[in-house]
């Protein structure tokens, strides 16, 4: 379990189109429409003349829409206007909040951390604190979900708002008043240089701000000797389609087919690379997993079809649909299919969806069931759907990226006592117990190995397993064997994520990565 973020969700290669003509209304009743569908004048009936008062809005927003879009692709779906701020929050990269990350702990509201050069650290919020009260609202000791404590501390910039705190050491609470400011999401979430040679960049979506971060987080990586890189795309589900061609751009030579689109409105498109890019001569490897998909799919794709680099990991989504965000005169917005992706080789990479929004979503479950997780050879590949990569090896479309090394879920170690740790949350609850025994000792640290130094003279093994049964998870000592490396790996990196964020977390989880590990061994095409 990992603490909430002050943030919300992703948005899927969009594009935006001017907003529609609105239908005429007056004190909320609509009149009939002088010009338009079937629809428009059946709900312009309903509203001028049904015999009991209807809310048109309600059959309009939540029956109407909802129907048609049913009968069309998985990814055209409406945007009602209430969402349509967090929405664009994605895809800008920043949102209005006051600066932590927080965690319902036993009924508490925990600051797990506060962001650096945000409203919170400016008047003092401190990682630790126990959050009593929001505004007028009490949350300490209430049946409330993460996601509206979220909301009472999110808003517009420049608002305020009051948080009442509970500070170990402190006798009496501690008020703050604090003003929202813009707070950064990131998306390239970590980079670390895994060995002497070779840099890793973990990249959770393609919003506006990845492009800049990726470049300063490469060029720092190279100043530090990485001539290879690892880009992690695993569950990344996409994001803004430009910034991803800009980003594959980077490692391209000139004139690469990086992607087109084609549509039955829309004639084909090709975006090329210019030949401009920095990272042309890094060798590269790219992780993927069956949550990574759309625009990360795309990049995925046209490294593998051009020959650049080694994409290592599970077979990705199946995301291949472009759509355009049309706004709609009240705020809301329809996000609709307009053409699909083709990579370099000609391959689409959507999957089927002719069985219906459920069967697709569906889809991933059942990978899991047949056995694709865990063998590449329970994947049957179509030779209808056979294409070639620029240097001439055999790739296939028909629904995502394969990559050219699989790697299996790893199972190794799992036991039924480590699911019910990790799905009790036990485990990361431990964590916040033990960083309130030693946050002191460990706050000064600034390496990872610092850290690890620290935590190899405990035995966090036991200690979880202590701390889980007054929680009411009953010892398993077969389970505790069988699972010790991974559990005394999570708890390390649950620490050294409380300590450093996202910079202390993966250089310790990836240290039990096999796709990760793999991609160290086989980081050059030439190793395949």
């Amino acid at each position: 379990m990992t603490p909430v973020v002050l943030a919300l969700a992703v948005v899927f290669g969009i594009m935006i189109a001017p907003a529609v003509k609105q239908q005429r209304q007056v004190a909320g009743r609509a009149f009939l429409p002088v010009n338009g569908s079937k629809l428009d004048w059946i709900l312009g009936m309903i509203a001028h003349s049904y015999v009991d008062s209807v809310d048109v809005a309600h059959l309009e927003e939540d029956v109407a829409i909802p129907a048609l879009l049913q009968e069309l692709d998985p990814h055209t779906v409406y945007i009602p206007a209430k969402d349509m701020q967090r929405t664009n929050e994605s895809i800008m990269g920043n949102f209005g909040g006051i600066g932590i990350q927080f965690y319902k702990y036993r009924d508490t509201v925990v600051v797990i951390k506060v962001v650096p050069g945000g409203p919170s650290e400016a008047i003092d919020v401190r990682d630790g604190d126990r959050i009593v009260q929001v505004d007028d609202s009490i949350v300490a000791g209430r049946k409330m979900s993460s996601d509206k404590i979220m909301g009472m501390m999110r808003g517009e910039i420049g608002t305020d708002v009051s948080l009442v705190i509970h500070r170990t050491g402190e006798a009496n609470p501690v008020v703050k008043q604090i003003t929202r400011g813009s707070i950064p999401l990131k998306s390239v979430e970590v980079a670390f240089m895994a060995n002497d040679t070779t840099g890793y960049i973990r990249v959770s979506i393609f919003d506006m701000n990845t492009l800049a971060e990726m470049n300063r987080t490469i060029a720092d990586l190279t100043t530090r000797g990485a001539r290879k890189l690892v880009i992690d795309l695993r569950g990344n589900e996409g994001g803004v389609l430009n910034i991803a061609l800009n980003m594959l751009n980077e490692f391209l030579d000139a004139d690469r087919l990086m992607l087109y689109t084609l549509g039955n409105a829309s004639p084909r498109k090709e975006y090329r690379s210019t030949g401009r890019g920095k990272y042309k001569e890094i060798q590269l490897a790219v992780l993927i997993d069956e949550l990574s998909a759309s625009a990360s799919e795309i990049f995925a794709g046209a490294i593998q079809d051009n020959d650049r680099g080694v994409i290592i990991g599970r077979r990705s989504f199946g995301k291949g649909l472009v759509q355009e965000q049309r706004l709609l005169p009240d705020g809301s917005a329809l996000r609709l299919t307009v053409a699909r992706y083709y990579i370099p080789s000609g391959r689409s990479i959507q999957r089927s969806y002719e069985g219906g929004k459920e069967k697709y979503y569906g889809e991933l479950g059942e990978r899991a069931q047949h056995g694709e997780l865990l063998e590449k050879d329970s994947i049957v590949f179509d030779e209808n759907l056979k294409f070639f990569t620029l240097g001439g090896r055999p790739v296939y479309g028909g629904g995502g990226i394969m990559p050219d090394i699989f790697v299996p879920v790893d199972t190794a170690g799992t036991s039924g006592y480590f699911s019910d740790l990790i799905r009790t949350s036990f485990l990361y609850e431990f964590t916040i117990d033990f960083m309130d025994r030693h946050r002191a000792r460990l706050a000064g640290k600034k390496e990872v190995k610092e850290i690890l130094d620290y935590l190899n003279a405990y035995n966090l093994v036991n200690d979880v397993a202590n701390y889980a049964e007054k929680r009411g998870l009953k010892r398993d000592e077969a389970g505790i064997k069988a699972s010790r490396a991974l559990i005394d790996n999570r708890a390390k990196a649950y620490i050294a994520r409380h300590v450093m964020d996202d910079a202390g977390f993966f250089p310790v989880f990836l240290q039990r990565d096999d796709t990760f590990a793999k991609a160290l061994e086989n980081i050059s095409i030439e190793n395949m």
